[in-house]
């Protein structure tokens, strides 16, 4: 066994909070994937703190900074947004969200020029030039790092909730794959990405790390890249567990949702009160279910296997969360999860797209620049 590696965990406020959205750059003609992100970065600079690169030459980032409310990190987003689309629109390239293009072939992407990136495809080859998939990452100050593992232990019991709301890449290469997030199953590919390790005690991860890097699995502990992950650098927990999103008003739906759960659970340590967990099997089997059918899963909703359609989860949820989104200032932003339940996850809107124009994917494309555009579900 190697010698742990000592994970400092930065001083942060509790249930601060930070969001980033990675988007695609599309042809505004052909709705195909321009790799044209360097083109981004001459106009706005390589140094902005709300917008950044990513694996592939035709993403962006845009990112909040560390906010008090999910509506402030929103704000940092549609700021960040506006410039990447004003520095796009000569170009004749328009921005999309969502988990994945419907149509685009992995095969014919560029890999962005940084030395990470070159080492990442040259030891997953195949799986890691397949990664054409776009998320969204919510990461929530924790004050006491005691509470970190415990805490995200509690969070793989509605792990199910975020990615069924959040589904967005049904389609892959140009067919329906049946998955209504097969971002989630394509990214756990990945050595070290999917699901996390149920830790109990800080010192594990600090033995998990020292193991990988003496085994020269990871350079460095960002290349852990689980659905959720602690973030000892910025004192944060880390989901990133949702499908890129189509539009700002379901980013910062999904991400009020997470918010309020991760306050919610920190409560419960506070008051000296058992945290919810579900075996391994079960955090699987729910991962599966919920990108498999997305708002139609029947999730399994705790360690006693009892189980329930996960839209119907949510609606609880959302009541028992009300007073939490109160006192972190983001009701009206929580409220938004009910627009999903409504009008249908992304993956289903963009299904319905395709029925209505005989499965013609670039309406598809179209639909999905028009809703970001929009900033809300069309």
């Amino acid at each position: 066994m190697a010698a742990p590696v000592p994970l400092p965990f930065a001083h942060s406020e509790r249930s601060t909070v930070g969001l980033e959205w990675e988007v695609a750059l599309v042809d505004a003609d052909s709705g195909d994937l321009r790799q044209a992100a360097q083109a981004i970065f001459d106009i706005v600079g390589t140094d902005h703190p709300n917008i950044t690169q990513e694996l592939l030459r035709n993403t962006v980032e845009v990112s909040s900074g560390k906010c008090r409310t999910v509506g402030e990190a929103g704000a940092d987003l549609k700021r960040a947004l506006d410039e990447v689309a004003a520095a796009a629109a000569p170009l004749r390239i328009e921005l999309m969200g969502g988990g994945t293009h419907p149509f685009a072939q992995w095969s014919t992407q560029k890999v962005s020029d940084k030395q990470r990136y070159a080492t990442l495809i040259d030891r997953t080859q195949w799986w890691g030039r397949q990664m054409l998939i776009y998320g969204v990452h919510v990461h929530v100050g924790i004050e006491d790092r005691a509470k970190v593992l415990p805490i995200s232990r509690a969070m793989l019991t509605v792990f199910a909730h975020i990615q069924s709301l959040s589904a967005s890449s049904p389609f892959w290469g140009g067919k329906d794959t049946g998955y209504a997030s097969n971002r989630a199953l394509l990214f756990q590919q990945l050595p070290t990405a999917g699901l996390p390790y149920q830790f109990d005690e800080w010192a594990q991860l600090e033995q998990y790390v020292g193991d990988m890097l003496h085994t020269g699995v990871i350079d460095q502990f960002d290349e852990v890249r689980w659905d959720v992950r602690p973030a000892p650098r910025f004192g944060t927990l880390e989901m990133r567990i949702a499908d890129g999103a189509t539009n700002l008003l379901e980013v910062t739906a999904i991400a009020a949702l997470t918010h309020c759960f991760v306050e919610y659970f920190s409560s419960l340590v506070d008051a000296g009160e058992p945290l919810p967990s579900m075996p391994t099997w079960f955090v699987q089997e729910n991962k599966w279910r919920s990108a498999r059918y997305g708002m139609d899963a029947i999730i399994i909703t705790n360690g006693e296997g009892d189980e329930e359609l996960v839209t119907d989860s949510v609606a609880h949820w959302l009541t028992v969360l009300a007073p939490v989104a109160e006192r972190l200032g983001c009701s009206a932003e929580l409220e938004r999860v009910r627009v999903i339940l409504r009008r249908g996850a992304s993956y289903q809107r963009q299904r319905a797209v395709a029925r209505r124009n005989a499965g013609e994917l670039d309406a598809v494309v179209a639909s999905l620049v028009a809703e970001l555009r929009a900033g809300r579900p069309l």
